[in-house]
């Protein structure tokens, strides 16, 4: 039954995704927006696909795994209302911190980037996934099935908030009233993609934009009297955005700093283990760093 849930979810989900991207599309053309490119969106198709192929090869395992933890569980729910709400709210928490990690941590920022590294904002955009993802992020949930969360269950949910993901890849919804002040949107979500500084690793929350608040990584999105446009993408595009680039430019550019010479071994794993941007040297700067230099810029302007 828990399987043939997953596949409804599906079923539902897929003619959904076509109708809003086909809205999508007419309306940029209509307005003349250009939100979408051919070649940005066959790269939104690769990359999931790619990621889908990983996350099919490796699910039997990641399963087996969540079921050694869930057979061990250190609590049973006995009411469903109960059971499924904290689930949602659970590992909605551990994805914001699965997502944090992803983008303060550089080796897993290496995974990530790809979902960042388009320079559009729409629909497609939200398949646009971060290729070896699966080969860890089973990890965060072990908590979750320690909880007595069956792991089917919690593929569910995931694949519910991920649709939840996808619907808020979109410049064409401005605010969404009092939703704003609980769930992720698309005025969050376009923070989170925006390559200035003020925006930059910015709304990392899934479905709830609680936790962002809590912990102190929420941005809203601001009017262009306020602040600049955003620019989608990444502080420093790709010039070739081939199949290979896309999903390897930032291990190869991590393979080429740890090789610099005259650097510690302390340097050497800053490079891998530190946040993106760093540098032993200065010649890059981090995201508060970058958010700190702007901040100047202004005062002395």
């Amino acid at each position: 039954m828990d399987s043939i849930r997953e596949q409804w979810l599906i079923l539902i989900a897929t003619p959904i995704y076509f109708l809003i991207i086909g809205i999508e599309l007419l309306l940029s053309h209509l307005t003349h927006r250009k939100l979408y490119n051919r070649k940005d969106t066959i790269g939104n198709i690769y990359l999931m696909l790619l990621n889908a192929a990983i996350d099919l090869s490796f699910r039997l395992l990641y399963m087996a795994v969540l079921q050694y933890f869930f057979e061990r569980a250190l609590f049973h729910f006995t009411t469903p209302f109960l059971y499924w709400l904290i689930l949602l709210i659970t590992e909605d928490f551990l994805y914001y911190w699965l997502h944090r990690f992803d983008h303060e941590i550089r080796l897993f920022w290496a995974v990530h980037v790809t979902h960042h590294s388009s320079e559009k904002m729409n629909f497609t955009v939200g398949f646009r996934s971060f290729v070896f993802q699966p080969l860890y992020r089973f990890i965060y949930f072990i908590p979750l099935a320690l909880m007595g969360f069956k792991p089917i269950d919690i593929a569910f949910i995931y694949s519910a908030t991920q649709i939840w993901g996808i619907f808020v890849h979109t410049e064409l919804i401005h605010k969404m009233g009092w939703l704003e002040y609980i769930f992720v949107t698309p005025s969050h979500h376009r923070v989170h993609h925006g390559s200035n500084p003020k925006y930059l690793d910015k709304n990392m929350g899934m479905f709830l934009i609680i936790w962002d608040k809590l912990f102190g990584t929420f941005q809203p999105e601001l009017s262009e009297k306020q602040y600049q446009p955003i620019r989608y993408g990444l502080t420093k595009n790709l010039e070739d955005p081939n199949p290979a680039s896309l999903v390897f430019h930032e291990w190869n550019a991590i393979l080429r700093d740890v090789r610099k010479k005259g650097l510690t071994v302390r340097q050497r794993m800053s490079y891998i283990l530190g946040k993106p941007g760093w540098s032993h040297d200065g010649s890059r700067l981090t995201s508060e760093e970058l958010r700190k230099a702007e901040d100047l810029d202004k005062k002395n302007s």
